[in-house]
């Protein structure tokens, strides 16, 4: 609720952090996420962080002790996420109440919405329960060579 975006914007403010009168609880979580937890992730040893708020996790399933968190989780290493993984939402109900809350606030922030995966959310409907990992290869091939940044290892560099 709107106390709770209210002690974390305060907790930012005290932070040193950067805030905007329009941050919504979200923007404040990723910013203190990118600019205070993370990059002390990993450091020494990897790390995993769990525990995600079910709206930090737009595709997993709540966790059946707590469904206030999200069945999701990331691995760190030095700083940097190498993966990121989670089990599978396959309510097609939830997923859609999801996907039109995003495009609310898509469309508070920018001004315009997309139409819904229709075909994606149908598909839910008969999908098994299931979960997975991405690893981010670039990553990891980033912190093996010691890189400064993600560009000196990509395998085809984005044009600028």
């Amino acid at each position: 609720g709107s106390t709770d975006r209210d002690a974390l914007h305060a907790a930012l403010i005290r932070a040193g952090l950067r805030t905007a009168p329009d941050d919504n609880w979200a923007d404040l979580f990723s910013r203190v996420m990118v600019e205070k937890v993370e990059p002390a992730l990993g450091q020494g040893r990897a790390t995993i962080l769990y525990g995600y708020p079910v709206s930090e996790a737009a595709l997993a399933r709540p966790s059946a002790e707590d469904p206030r968190i999200a069945e999701r989780f990331e691995l760190y290493c030095c700083g940097v996420e190498l993966a990121n993984a989670f089990g599978e939402l396959t309510d097609p109900a939830e997923q859609r109440r999801r996907f039109v809350a995003e495009m609310d606030e898509k469309e508070r922030v920018y001004g315009e919405r997309y139409p819904l995966d229709e075909d994606f959310l149908e598909a839910l409907a008969v999908m098994p329960e299931a979960s997975g990992a991405a690893l981010g290869f670039d990553r990891l091939v980033m912190l093996a060579t010691g890189a400064a940044r993600i560009e000196d290892v990509i395998w085809a560099p984005v044009a600028g």
